[in-house]
C-alpha cells in the first residue's frame, strides 16, 4: 500500500531539536545579561573593598599613632622637678641655666661626639666634626665630683629610676659608667649640683638621646684630666684628637694645607668662615684640608647650608676653572636665602687646592658658609672658637 513516507522519527529529531534551540536562546541571552551584572557586582564589590580597606588602614594609622603617643608620654613624662629648657638661636655665647642650641641639620651624617666641659657646665655636640648642638649642664657637685675623661655610651634607657638614690627619675638616661654615672634629664641650677651624673635640660635630653648610639663617644673635661679635642674649651668645630697650634697656622695668600690621608672615607663637611677668611673640610669628622679664601664684593656672605646633588649645570665652576659647576641644593639659610653659585662666585681660593676638593667631594657633602669665626688664637697657643 503506498502512502507518506513516515518520517516521524524525523519530525521527532527536529522537534527535539527546536525545543533544544528554543530552551537554548534565552539561556544564552540570560547568561549573557547575568555576566555583565556579574561583572558590575565584582566592580561594585572591589571598589567596596578598596574604600573600606583604605578607611580600615587608616583607622589602624591614627591607632597606631596615639597608641604611640600614649606609651611615649607615659615613658619619658618630664618629672615636675626638672628643668624643662629653652631653645637659643646662638651657636655662640654665654648660656642661662636650661638654654639650649639644636640644628642637627647642619650636618646630617657623620660620626657623633658629645664633649662635656665642667669648668664652663656645657655640653656641646658635633657630626662629622662639626657643631650642631649645645646646651648647659649641671656636673656633680663637691664630693660629687663628675670624673673627666673618655666614656663609651653603655646603655639607653628613655626610662630610668636611680636604684641609688631613692627611685628618682632619670629620663633618657645614657650610662657611661657601671658605677653610677650617667646623662639624663634633671635640674639645672646654674651651677655644678648632681651626684656625680651629667644633668641635661629635659627637652635637650630627648633630641640628643634620638641622635646617640650605644657604643657612641663622649669626652669629658674637666680642666684637669688630659682629654682629646679641647673638651674643656669646645668651640664650632671638633678639634682633631691629635690637635696642635701648627694645624691653625695663619695661612698667607693662596696658601694651603691639604692631607686626605689624616682620614681616607666617609662624609665630607665644608666650612667657610667669612671672618677668619678661611675654608675648612672635614672627612668623617676628621680635618683633611683648609685654605685662605679671599672675598669678592661688599656685604656678608650670611649664613647658609648646602647639600651636593648629583650631575653637573652647563655652566664652568667659578672655583675650579676648566672644570663643570656642581649642583647644589640650598637646607637652611638665616635670612634670604641665596643661590649657592652666587655665593661661589664671590670666593677666591688657590686654583689647586679646589681642583684637590673638586674631585673629593661627592653626592651629600654638606657646605656651611658663616660669616662668624671659627677659630681664634689665645695667648700663643690657637684653639678652636668657644
Amino acid at each position: 500500500m503506498h502512502g507518506r513516507p513516515d518520517n516521524r522519527g524525523a519530525d521527532i529529531a527536529t522537534a527535539k531539536t527546536n525545543a533544544t534551540t528554543r530552551t537554548v536562546r534565552p539561556h544564552r541571552l540570560r547568561g549573557r545579561g547575568g555576566t555583565k551584572v556579574l561583572l558590575r557586582m565584582r566592580r561594585l564589590s572591589a571598589f567596596i573593598t578598596i574604600r573600606v580597606f583604605d578607611h580600615l588602614m587608616k583607622f589602624l594609622k591614627i591607632l597606631a599613632l596615639s597608641v604611640a603617643l600614649l606609651t611615649t608620654v607615659q615613658a619619658v613624662q618630664k618629672p615636675s622637678a626638672h628643668t624643662k629648657g629653652k631653645p637659643t638661636g646662638k651657636p655662640t655665647g654665654q648660656l642661662k641655666p636650661g638654654e639650649y642650641w639644636w640644628k642637627p641639620q647642619l650636618s646630617p651624617s657623620g660620626p657623633l661626639m658629645v664633649l662635656v666641659s665642667i669648668p664652663q657646665q656645657t655640653m656641646h655636640v658635633y657630626r662629622n666634626g662639626i657643631l650642631i648642638g649645645r646646651s648647659t649642664v649641671s656636673t656633680g657637685s663637691k664630693g660629687h665630683a663628675t670624673p673627666g675623661g673618655v666614656f663609651t655610651i653603655l646603655e639607653k634607657k628613655p626610662e630610668h629610676y636611680s636604684k641609688k638614690y631613692n627611685n628618682a627619675p632619670m629620663p633618657n638616661m645614657q650610662r657611661l659608667t657601671w658605677t653610677g654615672i650617667a646623662m639624663h634629664s634633671g635640674n639645672l641650677p646654674g651651677y655644678p649640683a648632681s651626684h656625680g651624673c651629667i644633668r641635661l635640660p629635659y627637652d635637650f635630653s630627648q633630641l640628643l638621646f634620638s641622635e646617640t648610639s650605644k657604643g657612641g663617644t663622649v669626652v669629658v673635661g674637666d680642666g684637669k684630666t688630659p682629654v682629646p679635642h679641647l673638651a674643656s674649651n669646645p668651640g664650632l668645630m671638633l678639634a682633631p684628637k691629635d690637635f696642635t697650634p701648627e694645624m691653625l697656622r695663619p695661612l698667607a695668600h693662596n696658601d694651603y694645607d691639604w692631607k686626605p690621608e689624616r682620614s681616607s672615607s666617609g662624609p665630607i663637611t665644608i666650612v667657610v668662615s667669612a671672618a677668619d677668611r678661611a675654608l675648612y673640610v672635614y672627612r668623617n669628622g676628621n680635618p683633611i684640608g683648609r685654605a685662605a679664601v679671599e672675598i669678592d664684593g661688599r656685604g656678608s656672605l650670611g649664613d647658609h647650608v648646602f647639600s651636593l646633588l648629583e650631575g653637573t649645570t652647563d655652566r664652568e665652576s667659578s672655583l675650579a676653572p676648566g672644570r663643570a659647576a656642581r649642583r647644589w641644593m640650598s637646607v637652611t639659610s638665616s635670612g634670604p636665602s641665596v643661590p649657592a653659585e652666587k655665593i661661589a662666585a664671590r670666593l677666591r681660593v688657590n686654583p689647586e687646592f679646589a681642583q684637590k676638593v673638586y674631585d673629593t667631594i661627592e653626592p651629600g657633602t654638606t657646605v656651611i658658609i658663616t660669616d662668624q669665626p671659627v677659630v681664634r688664637s689665645r695667648g700663643k697657643a690657637a684653639i678652636l672658637e668657644g
